[in-house]
């Protein structure tokens, strides 16, 4: 289709013909085999426009999104020309390409990034498809390229036609072999890892973080955390025979208290608040740490501890890029970028009328359901509480559910939790966990459980059986978290 002709609903269902971006691989075959070299052959034919814009790359297991939204409403606080590729979006693909600029149409406050507007997002789409269909009739490619890629390259397209002057990309899956990872990054910023997509990553947290360090190149810096052993270990490894490799650790702009620890313990069970909760139902984080002997107010719309590692990593990249970069970002601006960072579905609260609250969030594998664990003990005991789960079919649904459902037992012997619900529901993607295994799941572990046909019946239902005041929570999938959203937020 001539790109001059297509629309927005075009480009749309001709990606929804290219199936899923992870397809379960067929039995008995292995998943598909990227290569970067094919992702350099059609961004040489599009005129390599990742060489028109300096990059850092974020790559990670949990953390990278927000990272990566942190930072990038940083660096657009400063006056940069900032683009943001992130994935995957919550509603509308849209998401996934954001720019700091003047001439997008403003939807939040002056410092905002704005999505790809849907005529630039057509046009661009099929100018990255046209070439892909040229580069495979040449022989020069062995097949068309991925969802994911054709949105890279659509992504690259708009931030250099849009003249970025940085961007902050977030890797799409592992690192090494991602098509991100085609640019050449200013730094290289890795977020916690934990187990998952262990089909194309590895099954051990070292196997993973191999993959991870993908991103990492001879004389470049590396920012991260000390996280788990076998991680530190293999990032040690690296650094030590990679040429000046540059290593700098965000610790300490992480709150005081958590200057001296590793990763948030795995596996064990949460500290308890002090107190119970009052509106808002989350407190932002807010304190404060030192950047170059000046105090720097951390005021973040972001809820929950773990965010305190993702704002260390943020603030890190923002001095680097300061100090070693020469781009103007003054402390001003870091706050400023801080306070404004727009991530939502991130134990994002939202009100159901006057007698609920419902709260989003989008764990989708076992490390991410530990942290929201953590978040629903500093809830009030005596607080009702109804869980509406889904996840894909590809997670480890097993360990997600022993970490989540014992919390909404309502047969338990904890008389505080006689009103609590479970309540399982498909959601819409090929990769999802059928509702008859979501409930095996409940039965192994004894946990009584209601079964919806859709999302919309089960947050009708959960409205119906949650006691005035009640809590209402989502989980279990980024997909799960986006249908809630669309169905609260946009006109039916």
């Amino acid at each position: 289709m001539p790109a001059s002709s297509a629309t927005f609903a075009d480009a749309l269902q001709h990606l929804a013909h290219l199936g899923p971006e992870l397809s379960p691989s067929t039995p008995g075959m292995p998943p598909r085999k990227f290569d970067l070299a094919h992702m350099r052959a059609l961004l040489a034919t599009l005129g390599n426009p990742h060489l028109r814009f300096r990059s850092i790359l974020i790559a990670g297991t949990n953390g990278k999104g927000s990272t990566a939204a942190t930072l990038a409403s940083i660096l657009s606080a400063a006056g940069l020309r900032t683009a943001l590729y992130t994935s995957p979006h919550l509603i509308r693909v849209n998401e996934r390409m954001q720019l700091s600029s003047p001439d997008l149409p403003a939807t939040r406050g002056p410092l905002a990034l704005h999505p790809i507007p849907d005529d630039d997002f057509a046009r661009l789409y099929f100018r990255v498809d046209a070439a892909a269909e040229d580069l495979v009739a040449q022989h020069v490619l062995p097949h068309l390229p991925s969802f994911f890629e054709r949105l890279t390259a659509l992504a690259f397209l708009w931030f250099a036609e849009r003249h970025a002057e940085i961007a902050v990309l977030e890797v799409g899956l592992g690192g090494r072999l991602d098509a991100t990872n085609i640019v050449e990054p200013l730094l290289s910023v890795i977020t916690d890892i934990a187990l998952d997509h262990q089909a194309y990553l590895g099954n051990t947290l070292a196997e993973i973080a191999r993959e991870k360090a993908g991103i990492l190149r001879p004389l470049g810096t590396l920012i991260t955390l000390p996280q788990h052993a076998e991680v530190n270990q293999v990032f040690g490894e690296i650094a030590a025979t990679m040429p000046s490799l540059t290593a700098i650790s965000a610790a300490p702009f992480l709150p005081p208290a958590l200057r001296n620890t590793d990763a948030p313990a795995r596996k064990c069970p949460p500290e308890r608040s002090d107190g119970p909760a009052s509106p808002p139902l989350l407190a932002p984080n807010h304190y404060h740490v030192n950047l170059d002997d000046i105090p720097l107010e951390v005021d973040s719309p972001l809820p929950g501890q773990h965010q305190q590692r993702n704002l260390a990593l943020a603030i890190a990249a923002a001095a680097e890029v300061r100090n070693t970069h020469g781009y103007k970002i003054t402390n001003a601006a870091m706050e400023a970028g801080i306070r404004n960072t727009h991530w939502p579905g991130r134990l994002e609260t939202l009100p159901l009328g006057d007698r609920h609250q419902l709260l989003l969030d989008v764990a989708h594998n076992p490390a991410g359901a530990w942290t929201l664990r953590a978040v629903i003990a500093q809830l009030p005991d005596t607080q009702s509480r109804t869980l509406i789960f889904s996840c894909l079919r590809d997670k480890d649904l097993a360990e997600m559910a022993q970490i989540l459902f014992p919390l909404f037992d309502s047969a338990s012997a904890n008389p505080d939790r006689r009103h609590d619900h479970l309540i399982l529901a498909p959601i819409e993607n090929p990769r999802a966990a059928h509702v008859d295994d979501l409930l095996a799941q409940a039965h192994r572990l004894e946990i009584p459980a209601h079964a919806a046909p859709h999302l919309h019946a089960a947050l009708t239902q959960a409205q119906a059986i949650t006691p005035p005041g009640g809590l209402i929570l989502a989980t279990g999938s980024v997909y799960l978290v986006g249908e809630l959203r669309r169905l609260l937020t946009e006109p039916s």
